[in-house]
């Protein structure tokens, strides 16, 4: 921590940390410092090969310094770092990164908010939450680029979990606001830096993860100190984004944002059947975590408190009611649609 909050005070006087892996570069080279919520072993697959297709691309004309999360400052403190400029650009969800705009809570894994993957992107895309992103973080200088999905959100826990009496008092990993609505059920939503949960789990501080799906499971060695994967989720897809410095955005040359966008939805493309592929195949092959389920008419329960739980966010702003109101048209116009988009 004392070196982030000297990276903090020193960045934009001259000091310079090291990148994960700094290019030779010209001297008229831009450069930015992005970092991700996510570590070593999962960005691998979430967003270093768009930034490396990216550097590769742009050439002597711009490089992205890559950092993990909490590599230079918390995942907690990414939007404020973001915002004055000592990092340019952040992989994040709204929600973990402590956005403080009206959309916030609907990062990462809003309660029910999508069933498949391919929610987020169309929410996003053809029922009008880019143009809310865009309003909300061109308000607080930040330059909101693309939004995407990644894995459905599950339990992972040392003890099996076979009825929501099984979650009361479980001492769980997970974001803000699905910790808030999981609470009502006896959950203990805990924070910690995201480095720390597997010797967390190991230490007996958490009993369980409900922060991703089972691919992430396997991929960050969380498999490894869990016993039981919940098939139950609280929600289809994690709904994540990539910001940057609205100063920095507008400094650069027309066809380099244009690259990054495009890098950004070869990530989202990537994502989407990484995860897809990945949750099906390691529920049939995995062989490190014991699948249990919760039946289907005691989970309907969470379902119908997650209604509710959308309407109270929305009595909270004009603009929670503007995006609860799309996301209730959506899924309304899904169930109307039915198979394959939704079936009961």
């Amino acid at each position: 921590m004392t070196t982030r909050r000297k990276f903090l005070q020193t960045a934009g006087v001259g000091a310079v940390a090291a990148p994960l892996a700094a290019p030779a570069i010209a001297q008229s080279t831009i450069t930015w410092r992005m970092q991700t919520y996510a570590g070593p072993a999962l960005a691998e697959h979430v967003v270093k090969p768009a930034i490396d297709m990216f550097n590769k691309i742009a050439g002597d004309r711009m490089q992205i310094e890559l950092y993990f999360a909490d590599q230079l400052v918390p995942t907690g403190e990414l939007f404020r770092a973001m915002q004055r400029g000592t990092i340019d650009a952040v992989q994040s969800d709204d929600d973990s990164m402590a956005s403080p705009t009206e959309v916030t809570v609907f990062g990462g894994y809003f309660p029910f908010a999508s069933r498949y993957s391919l929610d987020v992107p169309v929410l996003f895309n053809q029922y009008g939450l880019n143009e809310i992103w865009d309003e909300e973080y061109s308000k607080v200088g930040v330059k909101h680029i693309s939004a995407g999905s990644w894995d459905p959100c599950h339990f992972a826990t040392k003890e099996p979990i076979n009825s929501l009496a099984d979650l009361q008092g479980k001492r769980v990993f997970t974001f803000p606001t699905a910790g808030r609505f999981m609470s009502q059920f006896g959950v203990v939503p805990v924070t910690i830096p995201w480095e720390d949960v597997e010797v967390a789990m190991q230490t007996g501080e958490l009993d369980g993860i409900a922060w991703s799906g089972i691919t992430e499971d396997y991929t960050v060695g969380w498999a490894d100190v869990t016993n039981y994967f919940l098939t139950n989720n609280i929600s289809g897809a994690w709904a994540g984004s990539f910001f940057a410095n609205q100063d920095r955005w507008n400094e650069l040359p027309e066809d380099l944002q244009t690259l990054f966008r495009v890098c950004c939805d070869q990530s989202h493309y990537y994502r989407q059947w990484w995860y897809w592929g990945g949750e099906a195949q390691l529920r049939v092959e995995g062989t490190k975590m014991q699948l249990t389920t919760i039946p289907d008419e005691e989970w309907a329960t969470v379902e119908a408190k997650a209604m509710e739980f959308w309407d109270e966010i929305a009595q909270e702003s004009e603009v929670k009611a503007r995006v609860v109101s799309i996301i209730k048209k959506y899924n309304e116009d899904m169930m109307k649609a039915g198979r394959p988009y939704r079936y009961s």
